[in-house]
């Protein structure tokens, strides 16, 4: 049986989100990052047309587009919207691969008889997208993941492509080398100066040229400009890591300041290691200073945990440890080494009162969940938000 394979991306996902989310901003320049020296996390399909994209320095895109909405990052708020299309997906199909919190890919193979059509399908989809989160999509159709994912780039926004076995050939034949995944800036210019041009261009060549050309990313990208990808849909990869950092508005060694942006930060990753019913081991200071050096310290817990408290007393040992290192630029927190299940706490452990931090943090996320996230916050974080 022939593989179909739906490659699913939204639209612009944040800005569209808070489009959705604030009609008034409708049709408007929305550009995500807000933080004065931060980057570009979204832009609307009205600030691109300025030339604005997403990782570009905000203080850039403020050039480029100075009436534009410039909004900070609601990564709760995305990340819920997400979950309802992912469940979406999940009904067409079990074998769901999400990517990232706006794409996904989905293994459509022999649905026919029960959703019709992969038009059909792919319609129906972008339908019940539009019905449940007001946000539009694009999707990609095609005998494997490769092929799927650029279709769902080539007619954005709101695209549809499907590509079939025996168009494949002609397909890429006029793909712009560029558009290759993988294929970024630097590797795009090399090619382009060997001649290439487009992908089909790149067979003209044996594997063994591109491996002495690019190592043995020759050989992959070979196999790309052939059409060739048997890389299955895997359902679910576990999260290897949660982290929050962000960029300060003025480099600062105040560590007052820095220390009210740890526990908010750890507040986020408690969060997220609870929704998803797992505890870390390892928690992981990150900083860049203002000259961008940029180093992290870790600290591997006795037990595993989940606890806000015990979160921000871990990063706030690593910041004092590191002494008074010079201004700041960046700060993160970021919890990996995973483990599931219950544990028991040692009287040792970082914090106090672990049971009463439980309870509190249960409430927090409980409020946060049903009305919106700074529906209340801790006194030391007022002068934060």
């Amino acid at each position: 049986m022939k593989r179909k394979i739906m490659h699913l991306d939204m639209d612009a996902f944040f800005a569209s989100v808070e489009q959705a989310d604030n009609p008034e901003l409708a049709g408007k320049p929305v550009i995500v990052g807000g933080e004065a020296r931060g980057v570009v996390c979204a832009a609307s399909y009205e600030a691109r047309r300025f030339g604005v994209h997403s990782a570009m320095p905000v203080f850039q895109a403020k050039k480029l587009c100075p009436h534009a909405f410039f909004l900070p990052v609601r990564m709760s708020r995305y990340k819920e919207v997400s979950r309802k299309i992912m469940e979406i997906l999940r009904h067409i199909s079990p074998l769901v691969e999400q990517v990232s919190v706006d794409e996904a890919f989905v293994d459509i193979t022999g649905t026919e008889r029960l959703h019709g059509s992969v038009l059909v399908l792919a319609k129906r989809i972008k339908s019940l997208v539009f019905e449940t989160a007001s946000l539009s999509c694009s999707i990609g159709i095609a005998p494997n993941k490769y092929l799927a994912k650029i279709g769902s780039d080539y007619h954005k926004p709101n695209g549809l492509t499907i590509i079939e076995q025996e168009q494949i050939e002609a397909f890429l034949k006029t793909l712009p080398v560029g558009k290759i995944p993988g294929v970024g800036q630097k590797t795009g210019e090399q090619l382009r100066k060997l001649g290439m041009v487009f992908a089909a261009d790149i067979l003209n060549f044996p594997p063994n040229y591109w491996e002495a050309k690019l190592g043995k990313w020759g050989a992959s990208l070979y196999a790309r400009a052939a059409g060739i990808d048997d890389s299955p849909v895997e359902p679910y990869c576990a999260p290897k890591s949660v982290s929050a950092e962000r960029t300060l508005a003025c480099d600062t060694d105040k560590r007052a300041e820095l220390e009210k942006l740890l526990l908010s930060q750890a507040e986020e990753v408690g969060r997220e290691l609870r929704k998803t019913k797992v505890r870390a081991r390892t928690v992981t200071l990150k900083i860049k200073f203002s000259d961008f050096k940029t180093i992290t310290r870790s600290l591997t817990l006795r037990e595993p945990c989940d606890s806000t408290d015990i979160l921000f007393a871990t990063a706030q040992k690593l910041l004092a440890d590191l002494g008074c290192v010079g201004k700041i630029r960046l700060i993160g927190i970021g919890a990996s080494n995973f483990a599931s299940g219950p544990c028991q706490m040692h009287m040792d452990s970082p914090g106090r009162d672990s049971r009463k931090s439980a309870r509190l943090d249960r409430a927090l996320d409980e409020l946060r969940s049903r009305y919106f996230d700074d529906i209340i916050v801790r006194g030391r974080m007022i002068d934060t938000i």
